[in-house]
């Protein structure tokens, strides 16, 4: 049997995980300029080691309701179609080994929401854990609009 280290998250009290081959780094937010005219889950740019990244708000990508980001609020840097991009979230809490056999393939729509990017559902001991593919949270027009707002800074 095979295993993934996968990043775990919270959103909203929720945990999820991402594998871990998708994160580049975990960072403390950092000031973010905000930009007119994008799409609300753009929450703007940020600079991070010389290079500008945008930086999504999972939770609005998600259809989830927004909070105040905390002390404990983190951006997961991943590279989407060669766009570093910082996934805002609430926190990153662990790593851990999760077993490909307990990994279940995901419902297609969740609320409603076309839910391409769930790559599936870990049934752990204690707990499910929806696991997020970053590659897929933004569509072909988001990731455009996303291309864009990094090229014109």
């Amino acid at each position: 049997m095979s295993t993934q280290k996968y990043i775990i998250f919270q959103l909203n009290g929720q945990e999820y995980g991402a594998s871990i081959q998708q994160i580049i780094s975990i960072e403390r937010l950092q000031e973010v300029v905000s930009l007119p005219q994008v799409s609300e889950f753009i929450e703007g740019i940020t600079k991070m080691r010389g290079e500008v990244i945008a930086v999504i708000d999972l939770k609005t990508r998600m259809n989830l309701d927004r909070s105040e980001e905390t002390e404990q609020s983190r951006m997961l840097v991943s590279k989407v179609n060669d766009v570093q991009v910082g996934f805002i979230v609430d926190a990153a809490s662990d790593v851990i080994d999760i077993d490909e056999s307990v990994i279940e393939d995901a419902p297609t729509t969740i609320k409603g929401v076309n839910a391409n990017f769930l790559h599936g559902v870990a049934k752990l001991d204690d707990r499910l854990l929806l696991l997020l593919d970053l590659e897929y949270v933004l569509n072909y027009e988001e990731m455009n609009e996303v291309k864009q707002v990094v090229k014109e800074k």
